[in-house]
């Protein structure tokens, strides 16, 4: 099992502007190491994680309630708990170090294993399921879409030719097969991008960012803050479009002053502009390179 560093631990915790008694909603709450440094500048924190390996690891932790579920559900989940308003949120996107490094999840394909990638394994489709069983043509959008791939229809009608002889079953299959189809250029496996379009179409990760956020500022009380730690630039840029909507901007108008025009509820930038790792964090977590941190408070 590897170890788990959190990636922007500092940054994304002074982002929380944590104070002693506030409450904390950690929605990705991995190996917990976000959730700790909270609880050590005195906060309480409320983990979720949909990954029941990752709750049964972390054990019992004085001022961590740990609850197995999905962070699309954060709102509803603090609820039931009895936590109507809090003052901070933290969403960690990246899939944990753990969950790569143990082959049998299917997440990496430098290890052989199960074509699976899900992060709540009792349910839903596998990563094996989606590439043997969807159409050339959804597997095209899927991994132009989520993956940001640029050969994606020549993989997606490949990938449709070859399941036809024999169904994928492997990281590694698959990856080798990938990179037959499109060669290899310098710098990164041409697989990276079709295993992150396909481990974000079997978690729903879009959908579950979506609702994270629009529950995650009706549970923020006035003064609350949200950080947000992602690492492709698809979901970046979905975090970015959300905090500006909400921060919105002011508007000269016609007849003289100005007026603000945005979403409501109101927020204010915490971080003016994307916040990303030191040269000495990226040393020694090399998977803290693309990771980018956005924070903003509720008005």
């Amino acid at each position: 099992m590897g170890s788990h560093n959190p990636v922007l631990l500092k940054e994304t915790v002074e982002a929380l502007s944590v104070r002693p008694g506030g409450r904390y909603v950690d929605g990705t709450l991995g190996r917990a190491g976000h959730a700790k440094e909270i609880i050590a500048r005195g906060g309480e924190v409320l983990g979720i994680d949909r990954d029941e390996q990752a709750i049964r690891e972390i054990g019992e932790v004085a001022g961590l309630t740990a609850v197995r579920g999905r962070h699309g559900s954060l709102k509803e989940i603090a609820n039931e708990k009895g936590w109507n308003e809090v003052d901070g949120i933290l969403l960690d996107l990246g899939v944990s170090s753990p969950q790569l490094d143990e082959a049998g999840r299917g997440f990496s394909f430098l290890r052989e294993g199960p074509l699976d990638m899900r992060m709540d394994r009792s349910c839903g489709l596998s990563a094996a399921d989606i590439v043997n069983g969807e159409s050339a043509e959804r597997l095209e959008e899927i991994f132009r879409t989520l993956g940001e791939e640029p050969q994606a229809r020549r993989i997606a009608k490949a990938v449709a030719k070859e399941r036809a002889e024999k169904p994928f079953e492997t990281t590694v299959e698959l990856a080798e097969f990938i990179e037959k189809v499109v060669g290899r250029r310098n710098g990164r496996h041409p697989a990276t991008r079709v295993f992150q379009a396909l481990r974000m179409e079997v978690n729903d990760e879009i959908g579950e960012l979506g609702r994270a956020l629009e529950g995650g500022l009706d549970l923020l009380r006035r003064g609350g803050r949200f950080a947000v730690i992602t690492f492709e630039s698809l979901t970046d840029r979905i975090v970015k479009r959300f905090f500006a909507g909400h921060i919105g901007r002011m508007v000269s108008l016609l007849q003289g002053g100005e007026r603000w025009e945005g979403e409501e509820p109101r927020m204010k930038a915490v971080t003016r502009r994307v916040v990303v790792a030191s040269k000495e964090e990226e040393d020694l977590n090399p998977r803290s390179r693309s990771a980018k941190l956005r924070a903003a408070e509720k008005e």
